[in-house]
């Protein structure tokens, strides 16, 4: 089989196609042969050597989403057969309740080899099925993006219909939000430095949008287009230097989700904002195998398709890294395994 395998974590470059026997499932274990990739903003930490979850192992096979169909199960296996669409969940073993602390090191494409190959063996804990209407490639955004935005909006206190959710930006875990949060009747603000990404945010459901170039004290207009008292949920994925707008953006009692440092790590916050606010200020670390198959539901539900930028062949992987780089795209950037 090919696969994609990272030897040194030095740049999209270090990336190597190679040649590979394809695996087989041992008892518990399932054969899926990938149909589709998709890529996050970690993915590009990874490859660059900025993730900070520790090293990458040597010849790590990277990402971390895919999707494709199971080919052959090992012995004792029952939760899947042959013929099942599937996507692999992001960490291994963090199956329901809580993330411990174990978890993380089943982190597929940074604590274990990931999925950018055309063969892949899981656990069979570490599978869900697709929804039916989805493809593979959109099924292959799924694991970690999306159930990010669903952890966010349903993990601690739940969104609720007629609340207001601020995301920022129009990557893939802001656009999973606005999607999941319009079907459930919520109103959604946007954030780009792009009218023209605006107006796609506004197609998919955002009642309202905030260009931050031409407006750099954003969280002044969030508060406008609430009347002062702020929104109930933010999908923050700056970091340091987008955080105290998005705490000023937040309603008494409201939720700031912090789930990326697209922006950059360190700096300092002031606390006291969050505390007059009595905030809930949320980490989140993409979810369970639990949060996954509840989303799972809704997306069905709902019929809810995920936004796909582009689509690259698998020899392109490279250039779907450097499109993502780019920060054109909106939604989710995506590698077709052929």
């Amino acid at each position: 089989m090919r696969v994609w395998t990272l030897p040194k974590a030095e740049g999209i470059d270090s990336l190597v196609l190679k040649e590979s026997p394809t695996p087989r499932p041992a008892p518990g274990q399932v054969l899926v042969r990938m149909r589709a990739a998709s890529l996050n903003y970690r993915d590009l930490m990874v490859v660059t050597g900025r993730y900070a979850r520790g090293a990458p192992l040597p010849d790590l096979v990277p990402l971390s989403d895919g999707a494709g169909e199971v080919t052959e199960t090992g012995p004792g296996v029952t939760r899947v057969k042959p013929g099942d669409r599937v996507a692999g969940i992001f960490m291994q073993t963090w199956l329901g309740g809580e993330i411990e602390p174990e978890y993380a090191g089943s982190s597929l494409g940074g604590a274990i080899h990931g999925v950018l190959a055309e063969h892949v063996v899981f656990s069979q804990d570490g599978l869900v099925r697709l929804p039916e209407h989805l493809s593979f490639e959109e099924g292959a955004t799924l694991p970690c993006a999306a159930v990010t935005a669903w952890n966010a909006l349903y993990g601690g206190r739940s969104l609720r219909v007629g609340e207001t959710v601020l995301v920022l930006g129009t990557g893939g875990v802001s656009i999973f939000a606005l999607q999941l949060a319009h079907a459930a009747g919520a109103r959604v603000i946007a954030t780009s430095s792009s009218d023209g990404k605006l107006a796609q945010a506004r197609t998919l459901g955002a009642s309202d949008g905030v260009n931050y170039r031409t407006h750099p004290e954003w969280h002044e207009e969030v508060l406008k287009l609430t009347d002062g008292r702020g929104v109930d949920h933010v999908v923050e994925i700056g970091g340091a230097s987008t955080l105290p707008r998005s705490i000023e953006s937040a309603r008494l009692g409201g939720q700031v989700h912090q789930i990326g440092v697209r922006a950059g790590a360190g700096g300092e916050i002031d606390p006291s904002v969050a505390m007059r606010k009595g905030l809930i200020l949320r980490g989140i670390y993409v979810g369970s195998r639990q949060m996954f198959e509840a989303m799972n539901r809704a997306i069905a539900l709902h019929r809810i398709s995920p936004v796909i930028d582009r689509v690259f062949g698998f020899d392109e992987a490279k250039d779907a890294y450097r499109h993502l780089q780019s920060q054109k795209h909106v939604g989710k950037v995506v590698i077709r395994v052929e």
